[in-house]
């Protein structure tokens, strides 16, 4: 009886498995189900960090465009025009000042300017000294007392320099001016240069002796600009002692500005 009990049939053995599976052999987490599903799962959560990152990103994109455009300067070029006109006065020493008619003195030049948020604002402007013409102080465009000058006097001005800034907004002009003052008296007398540099401004312009204030652009362009400049003697006995050298000039001139794009 014993024997038999205790004995073991190996077929039986490896029958029970397959008729009967043991909860061993069948565990959920062996199963590969939910490694797909994790697998998934992750692919799906990388899918939406990608798409927040984006998200995140494109902003941070626009926003460093913008800012690229706003800091980037931009500048526009014009052509401007220079006019000189009647109603002017030159000054010299403590003698009354000359009447000037500068009617028909022109010039051109170019303004630069940079582009904020409106269309208005401060414009350098150089003017071509090619182009520049003043005309003459002589009996034809002068008076002195009342009368014109003499017909054999005559004083050419040369100009060497006019640049300067113009804030079209507010109409404030300032334009540096340099230029060679020639004194003659027919074919007689032709003295040294004289040299007057100064600032043409719209605002004020004061002198120890001399002082003038000016007056800004308006609508059309016109504008009156003054200027005190001091003048050094040109080693002339003549003109030196006459004029009182060194010494002080004014400068009264009306004049219009005109701007157009290029």
């Amino acid at each position: 009886m014993g024997c038999q009990l205790h004995s073991s049939n190996p077929q039986i053995l490896c029958k029970i498995p397959r008729n009967k599976p043991t909860h061993l052999f069948s565990i959920p987490s062996l199963q590969p189900k939910p490694r797909i599903q994790t697998v998934t799962l992750s692919s799906s959560n990388n899918n939406n960090n990608n798409n927040n990152n984006q998200t995140k990103q494109q902003p941070i994109s626009i926003s460093t465009t913008t800012l690229t455009q706003t800091q980037a300067p931009k500048t526009d070029s014009y052509s401007v025009k220079f006019e000189t006109l009647s109603g002017c006065k030159l000054g010299i020493s403590r003698y009354p000042d000359f009447e000037y008619n500068a009617e028909g003195g022109r010039g051109t030049g170019t303004g630069t300017k940079i582009i904020d948020d409106d269309f208005d604002g401060e414009i350098s402007v150089c003017f071509d000294l090619k182009a520049l013409y003043i005309p003459p102080l002589m009996s034809s465009t002068t008076r002195f007392l009342g009368l014109p000058l003499p017909p054999f006097l005559k004083i050419h001005i040369v100009p060497e320099l006019l640049q300067g800034r113009i804030d079209r907004e507010s109409g404030k002009v300032d334009l540096e001016f340099k230029a060679k003052f020639w004194f003659s008296v027919g074919s007689v007398y032709k003295a040294p240069p004289l040299v007057v540099a100064t600032v043409l401004t719209s605002e004020e312009s004061k002198g120890t002796l001399r002082s003038g204030r000016g007056e800004r652009l308006d609508k059309e362009g016109r504008c009156r600009l003054v200027g005190v400049a001091t003048v050094q003697p040109i080693d002339d006995f003549l003109l030196d002692s006459f004029l009182a050298l060194p010494t002080e000039c004014l400068a009264i001139l009306n004049a219009m500005i005109s701007f157009s794009i290029n």
